[in-house]
């Protein structure tokens, strides 16, 4: 279905993904999901200081409404946005709307490092888009497990972070038919898990 590499298999998730944002389920989905994480916010959130989002690229569910939303509600909150270093580890800055951002290596626009007026922070809560998910059993606990766009970024820098935060919720937000099972792709040593999953389904953990 999906060929017999991870490349592959990311291009036709992507196709996918592409062809379901111009469906007419994706409107649907897309308020499901996001009514999920306003449900997140309101209850979780009130213990979370920063959250580190994305700027949504190829058809991705759009979430700085809400969040920009949840962010006026209490002066101590603020958001991030992750610059992408050479060696392949995210920094994340504090992020408000309007602040002028700069094209990555890839294209994504992002915070510019020398920018004095937004500084640098460790995020309580990270928001990871997925290309595609799944999930596994281990010692009787579930974990999920996201399928990226191949650069090991989040990986390499969930791995440091949940060092320096133990507390770090690592949050997926993918769709419920982005979902493999094990013949499709299995998530190798080397991936962080996410503590959570998002979709238009709801939370799971």
């Amino acid at each position: 279905m999906h060929g017999n590499s991870p490349k592959s298999l990311r291009q036709d998730l992507l196709k996918q993904r592409k062809e379901f944002a111009s469906g007419d389920g994706y409107a649907v989905a897309q308020a499901s999901l996001i009514a999920g994480l306003h449900h997140f916010l309101a209850n979780q959130g009130k213990s979370i200081h920063a959250i580190a989002l994305y700027w949504p690229i190829q058809d991705e569910i759009d979430l700085r409404p809400a969040l920009l939303n949840w962010v006026k509600n209490n002066a101590q909150r603020c958001l991030a946005l992750p610059y992408a270093r050479p060696d392949k580890h995210l920094n994340f800055y504090e992020w408000q709307e309007g602040d002028a951002l700069i094209p990555s290596a890839h294209g994504i626009p992002e915070p510019n490092p020398e920018n004095t007026a937004r500084s640098q922070l460790i995020p309580d809560c990270i928001l990871i888009p997925c290309v595609g998910w799944s999930s596994s059993i281990a010692n009787n606990k579930k974990h999920y497990w996201r399928l990226g766009y191949g650069g090991g970024y989040f990986d390499r820098t969930l791995a440091q972070i949940r060092k320096d935060n133990p507390n770090l919720i690592c949050m997926g937000i993918g769709f419920d038919w982005q979902q493999l099972d094990d013949s499709q792709w299995a998530a190798q040593t080397h991936d962080e898990p996410l503590d959570l999953l998002l979709t238009e389904s709801g939370l799971l953990s």
